[in-house]
This record gives C-alpha cells, sequence and structure tokens, in this order.
C-alpha cells in the first residue's frame, strides 16, 4: 500500500498529467543520497556500466554526480552537457545531440538543476523523448527533489519512462533532511531489465550465484529488485528499505499531498516562499531576476566578476579575478558577518559564482546577504585604488 502512495505522489506532483503511477516501481531509500550511491553499485556490479564507458553529465551539477564516476571503482569517461550564465543556464537543445551517439551509454541529470535551480523546458523534453525512441539502448538517471518547486514541472520520466530512472528525495520540499527519506523509481517496462538480459551468459551466471541466495529465479529477478538487494549486499535482502518511523513518515507526506492534491497550499507556500528570498537577494543586490516558469529558486548562482563589473566597471572585476582566489571572497563573506555561502565551481559552474540556497535562512536574511556582498565589494574596490595609488 505505501509503494502504491509514494507512486501516486510522484504522478501528481512531477508527472505534469502523464499516467504512470499504475505502471512505476518504487524502492524508498534513506534520502536522495543512498539512491545515487545504490544506483551506481547496482549499474556497476549488473554490468550496465563499466570502466571506460562514456558517460553525458548536463552540469553544473550535484557534487556526487562529477565525483563518483571518476572513483577508481568506476572509472568512467565524463562528456559533459553542459549549460552556461550566458544561456541563463539553460541546458542547448543541439547539446543533446550528443545522445545519439551509441557510445554514450549512460545521462545523468538533476532537473531542475542543482545548483542553477533551472528545469528543462519542453522544447528540450521532446528533444530527450526523441532521442529515447532511436536510442533504447540509452540510461538516463533523473534527479528530481526540486520539482515541486516549478509549476507545471514535468520529469525526464513521464516523456521516456522506458529509459529512464528517477530519483526524489521528499527532505526538500517537506524541510526533513534528517529524517533520510526518498525513493527511486521505474518502469515494469524498461531498458535496465532488457539490458541485463543482453549480458553474456558467464556473466548472467556469475549474477545468477550471487542472487541465488535470495531467489530461486535470478533471471527474473528485475532490477529494482537487484538494486534493493545489492543495498544490504544481498544477504540481509530482508532488512532493506526504510526503518518503521521512516515508512510511517514517507506515507504520511505522500498523503499529505494526495488529499489535497488539486489545491495544495503547503507546495504553493513552499514556492512563495523561496521565491520571496530569491527576489530579497536579487533586488538587494541590484541585479536582474529570472522570472521565467522553469526557475525553481531554490538556490541562485551570483557571478562576482559580472556584479563587480556592474557595480564599478571592468578593472575591479579584472583586479579581483587576478589577484584573489574565489575562496577568499567566501571566507571574508564569513569572516564578517557570518554570512556563510559555496563556491559554484565545486559544482562545475562558472568560476567566480557564489551558490546561494534560499531554503534555509529567515527572509529577512537576504537583504542583509546582498549588502554584505556589496560592502565587500565596495572594500575591494577600496584596495584596488589603493594599490593604483602605491605604483603613482
Amino acid at each position: 500500500m505505501i509503494y502504491h502512495r509514494i507512486s501516486t505522489y510522484l504522478q501528481n506532483t512531477l508527472y505534469n498529467g502523464v499516467s504512470l503511477a499504475e505502471s512505476t516501481q518504487v524502492f524508498p531509500t534513506e534520502g536522495g543520497t543512498a539512491a545515487i550511491c545504490y544506483i551506481f553499485n547496482s549499474l556497476k556490479k549488473n554490468g550496465l556500466i563499466k570502466e571506460g564507458d562514456r558517460i553525458a553529465i548536463n552540469t553544473p551539477i550535484f557534487t556526487p554526480y562529477l565525483e563518483i564516476p571518476e572513483l577508481t571503482k568506476y572509472e568512467m569517461v565524463e562528456v559533459e552537457l553542459a549549460a552556461r550564465e550566458d544561456n541563463n543556464w539553460e541546458l542547448p537543445l543541439a547539446g543533446l545531440d550528443i545522445l545519439e551517439d551509441e557510445s554514450i551509454k549512460a545521462f545523468f541529470l538533476v532537473n531542475p538543476s542543482n545548483p542553477a535551480s533551472r528545469a528543462l523546458d519542453n522544447k528540450l523534453l521532446n528533444r530527450i523523448k526523441e532521442i529515447c525512441e532511436k536510442r533504447r539502448d540509452l540510461i538516463i538517471i533523473t534527479d528530481d527533489v526540486y520539482g515541486t518547486f516549478v509549476d507545471g514541472f514535468q520529469t525526464v520520466y513521464a516523456v521516456a519512462p522506458y529509459n529512464t530512472l528517477l530519483v526524489y528525495s521528499y527532505s526538500k520540499l517537506y524541510g526533513a533532511t534528517g529524517w533520510r527519506i526518498g525513493c527511486i523509481a521505474m518502469n515494469k517496462q524498461n531498458v535496465f531489465d532488457d539490458l541485463i538480459a543482453r549480458l553474456p551468459e558467464e556473466k548472467l551466471k556469475s549474477l545468477d550465484r550471487d542472487y541465488s541466495s535470495v531467489t530461486t529465479d535470478p533471471r527474473s529477478f528485475s532490477f529494482i529488485e537487484r538494486l534493493t538487494a545489492d543495498s544490504r549486499s544481498i544477504g540481509l535482502y530482508h532488512t532493506s528499505g526504510l526503518s518503521t518511523p521512516q515508512q510511517a513518515m514517507i506515507a504520511l507526506f505522500s498523503l499529505s499531498h494526495l488529499i489535497c492534491h488539486d489545491c495544495d497550499d503547503y507546495i504553493e507556500s513552499t514556492k512563495r516562499i523561496v521565491a520571496q528570498r530569491y527576489h530579497n537577494l536579487f533586488e538587494g543586490l541590484g541585479i536582474k531576476e529570472d522570472n521565467t516558469c522553469e526557475n525553481a529558486k531554490y538556490y541562485s548562482l551570483i557571478n562576482i566578476y559580472n556584479l563587480a563589473e556592474h557595480l564599478y566597471g571592468k578593472n575591479l572585476a579584472t583586479y579581483i579575478r587576478e589577484n584573489f582566489e574565489e575562496i577568499d571572497f567566501l571566507l571574508n563573506l564569513a569572516k564578517e558577518d557570518g554570512v556563510v555561502i559555496m563556491e559554484g565551481v565545486g559544482f562545475d559552474a562558472t568560476p567566480g559564482t557564489l551558490r546561494v540556497s534560499h531554503a534555509n535562512l529567515p527572509d529577512d536574511a537576504y537583504p542583509k546577504i546582498a549588502r554584505r556582498i556589496k560592502s565587500l565589494l565596495k572594500e575591494y574596490d577600496a584596495k584596488m585604488k589603493a594599490s593604483l595609488k602605491g605604483h603613482d
């Protein structure tokens, strides 16, 4: 029963009118983080990815999606599908063409993106659907934890369910990171099972031996069941999944939406909260807001070089870039007023960007952050002018 509630919740919040609840299988996990770890592990164990495989990653992206493929255990070759600031952090449509290359085994994305908070628009979704109709062997992993913050959001899973594995976490929407509640969802008809069935007989026999400890028919053991078993090293398959309190909480979160999904005041209020904080920050900085419907506004990326040029001219931007490490700006922000912000480059964003979360501070903190950023830039400007005088 709990799985059906989760599946229905996902359909109502992420599929944008596409009916997939009945054909979707769900594995509740200890948050999105556990889901990511389980997926990479089972893909490797079942021979769906291997060392040297080329994978496409939509950058900037949540750091583990950059780091895990590079680990010795995986050693995959990353191919960037880069969204850039000059394109409003939107993935270029032509960039998706690379997915037609059969040497690309998988495509990993966070949608809406982290840290840019940008959702794929209909043009991009339709292009992915078109590619998947040609490439039935393409694996897609989409992490949609921020989807509920976008009006009319639609996941890649809704347009390409056969190719796509969906990761979701309740933590962002319900402010419940400590509960570690998330899930993996996939269609009953999927590329993962079909790819496993086509593995070499020697590999299949090896997998048969491993999974035979928990099933009498390993060949019919689906990929989502393998994920579940692998999460507990197969032998402890019966202990996989969430604890009883976590199961109760994930059911309550799902039901809280399902009983009022036509007009969920809670979800609408969370959108208003992050949008107001986004507005407070951008108004305080005096820079243009992105009010397009694809912007989740959960995070924002602030380019310090561009802001310095906007406020004080190109010379200051050049001075900061040439005389200070990016981390210096962050350390100075934290030192004076305790303003702690992450650098965007750690997510493979443009150098000089700061990642600001609009989820975890009071509304009135964001004008203060803006004032402190502008104040620090003024201090840098004074240092530049003093250094120029010193050379006279």
